[in-house]
């Protein structure tokens, strides 16, 4: 048997069932039917960043920027929550969705707000690739939630065959991977080249977002179109998810 971890924390943002069990998936209406694909491409949405190299201008950062992802996305989300950020204090250490301890920086959701640690890993870090893109990478799950999209892929089979289940996760993972594309375009970020975007690792080990070759098809599907219906990884055929 294999489980869905970690990304349910994400899922937890709202409530939908959903059981399928088919390679592309079939079956599960909030998976390949959802409403946020028939969104408008996201608005355009000024964001100046300025992380800095101390505590307080990247804490400022990673504010405005969850700020700015709540404004580009509320127009493609019904019943839109705005998502708040929570930073965790120095010493606190410990993952809410997987109960490890984490020395460096990190992001993740727990319950519904997105929880930040920083660690000088970030704080330090000249540029902020690894600061944005790992909060734009949580906020994929903050879509995922709140759309219905991550609860129902929580609730696929999960006593399926290792392939298929395999499969499943990857296609949840590059849809994250695509709205990460979204947003970088609704907020103006300015991307050539996205193999240093997915050379950002994940604190947890991840064995589950597919082939390089995929990951960047996605992000660059995401980004050109801004739509979030470029995102619809679930009727996609398997070697666009391998």
């Amino acid at each position: 048997m294999i489980i869905r971890l970690l990304a349910g924390t994400a899922a937890g943002l709202a409530l939908l069932s959903g059981t399928a069990l088919a390679t592309p998936v079939k079956g599960a209406p909030e998976l390949t039917g959802n409403d946020l694909y028939k969104a408008a491409a996201l608005p355009r949405t000024a964001c100046k960043l300025d992380k800095g190299t101390s505590a307080a201008s990247t804490r400022k950062y990673v504010t405005k920027l969850v700020a700015c992802l709540n404004t580009a996305w509320k127009p493609a989300i019904k019943d839109f929550t705005p998502v708040k950020v929570e930073f965790k204090g120095a010493d606190e250490k410990e993952s809410c969705s997987t109960g490890m301890d984490v020395s460096g920086s990190f992001s993740e959701i727990c319950a519904t707000a997105i929880s930040v640690r920083l660690a000088d890993d970030w704080i330090k870090a000249k540029n902020d690739l690894t600061v944005f893109t790992s909060i734009v990478r949580t906020w994929g799950g903050v879509v995922t939630g709140q759309t219905g999209i991550g609860k129902a892929w929580w609730g696929l089979e999960n006593d399926a065959d290792a392939a298929i289940m395999n499969e499943q996760n990857r296609r949840y993972y590059l849809q994250i991977d695509c709205f990460g594309g979204v947003s970088a375009k609704a907020l103006g970020r300015q991307v050539k080249d996205w193999k240093p975007v997915a050379k950002v690792p994940e604190f947890w080990k991840n064995r589950y977002q597919g082939k390089t070759a995929n990951r960047l098809y996605w992000l660059e599907k995401g980004y050109k179109s801004g739509k979030p219906g470029a995102c619809n990884t679930w009727t996609a055929s398997s070697s666009k998810v391998a």
